[in-house]
């Protein structure tokens, strides 16, 4: 493994890395913290901050991946958020474009078939957990809108998703385990498809 430090959502990062490494399992895991507050509050440079990271980097990356597609069998794991069906009226623009990468995933999935690239494309819809600092911040601002401390909020959520059950139902996609649905929701009790 050899990090590198770059811009996910320039496209040019994309096809280096992706020509330069061409590998059998690409996760997708890239994305801008949103500011949280109310609508009224944004601003569209706000509001379009995950539109111009997230789905950027999701758009360059699949997009790529479909026009230089890598060896069949090979896996294209894609983190959205389950924002994407809940929504986040804190978040801006984040919901949307956690749902837009969803369907850049499902469209991927589609055209690698039709295509017959043999290549699986998965988006990974975790529920909001502490366990991140996006999450933790997240987390906090909506105990604050609903006037009752951290504690109280997650209590009320129920078990938090954790960072190595994230691993641990990624690698699972990965090496074919649940590789059949084009998105799955994520939480502390695992995996569930999504029609």
């Amino acid at each position: 493994f050899t990090p590198v430090v770059a811009d996910a959502a320039d496209p040019s990062t994309a096809s280096r890395l992706l020509d330069q490494h061409r590998p059998r399992t690409l996760v997708l895991c890239a994305g801008a913290t949103p500011r949280m507050t109310p609508l009224q509050e944004q601003t569209w440079e706000s509001f379009s901050v995950n539109w111009n990271s997230d789905v950027a980097q999701a758009f360059h990356w699949i997009g790529h991946t479909l026009r230089r597609p890598p060896e069949p069998g090979s896996a294209v794991i894609v983190l959205s958020s389950g924002a994407a069906l809940a929504g986040s009226p804190l978040s801006g623009g984040y919901a949307g474009a956690k749902a837009t990468v969803r369907f850049i995933t499902s469209y991927a999935a589609i055209e690698s078939q039709r295509a017959g690239l043999g290549i699986g494309f998965t988006a990974v819809l975790p529920r909001l957990t502490p366990a991140t600092e996006l999450g933790a911040a997240a987390v906090a601002a909506y105990a604050e809108r609903q006037g009752v401390d951290v504690e109280s909020f997650l209590h009320a959520a129920g078990p938090a998703l954790t960072a190595e059950q994230v691993g641990k139902s990624v690698l699972g996609i990965a090496i074919g385990e649940a590789a059949d649905q084009d998105a799955y929701l994520l939480t502390s009790a695992g995996l569930a498809p999504l029609d």
